[in-house]
């Protein structure tokens, strides 16, 4: 269903390779990102933003992980401004537009939900025989790539694109 070969077969417990680490259920999402060389800036951002506790906690919450060449779609520059201590409360409030509450498989996102996230904003699913898509608040487009990365405490979807909230 995702088009990645292998990212689905979560369900056994064995893991699944992001970023040439395994990602295991044993881990929290915060040391599983850690170790995945395609989420280093995600992993930046979210120290930046103070949100490693946060996300380190018992959730279980629902990541919607953008990789380093999602973030490297954005205007230049825009990466190193939000990871500054003044843009703080604006990086904050787009990472946690990537996180709801709850474990969502891939199974349980259907076409057309809404998914309302941790930073109060909604996402929309858009699923079909290509994989899954999210649209965030300003209709930008975002595809789930690497589906079911379970953690300790919840589930995390590679994306392809940083999700924007409208303010």
């Amino acid at each position: 269903m995702m088009g990645n070969s292998g990212s689905m077969k979560m369900e056994s417990g064995a893991g699944v390779m992001v970023g040439g680490a395994m990602m295991t259920a044993d881990k929290d999402i915060v040391d599983n990102a850690a170790g995945s060389s395609d989420h280093t800036t995600l992993v930046a951002a979210v120290k930046a933003a103070g949100l490693v506790e946060t996300l380190k906690s018992a959730g279980p919450f629902t990541v919607f992980a953008p990789t380093n060449a999602a973030f490297d779609k954005l205007p230049a520059g825009t990466v190193a401004s939000l990871v500054t201590p003044e843009m703080k409360p604006t990086l904050t409030k787009i990472l946690t537009y990537h996180v709801v509450p709850g474990r969502l498989m891939a199974a349980d996102l259907q076409n057309g939900q809404t998914l309302t996230t941790v930073q109060g904003e909604t996402l929309t699913v858009i699923a079909n025989g290509n994989g899954v898509m999210l649209k965030d608040a300003k209709g930008g487009m975002s595809k789930v790539t690497i589906a079911n990365v379970v953690s300790s405490n919840g589930v995390t979807h590679v994306i392809d694109t940083v999700l924007m909230p409208a303010n």
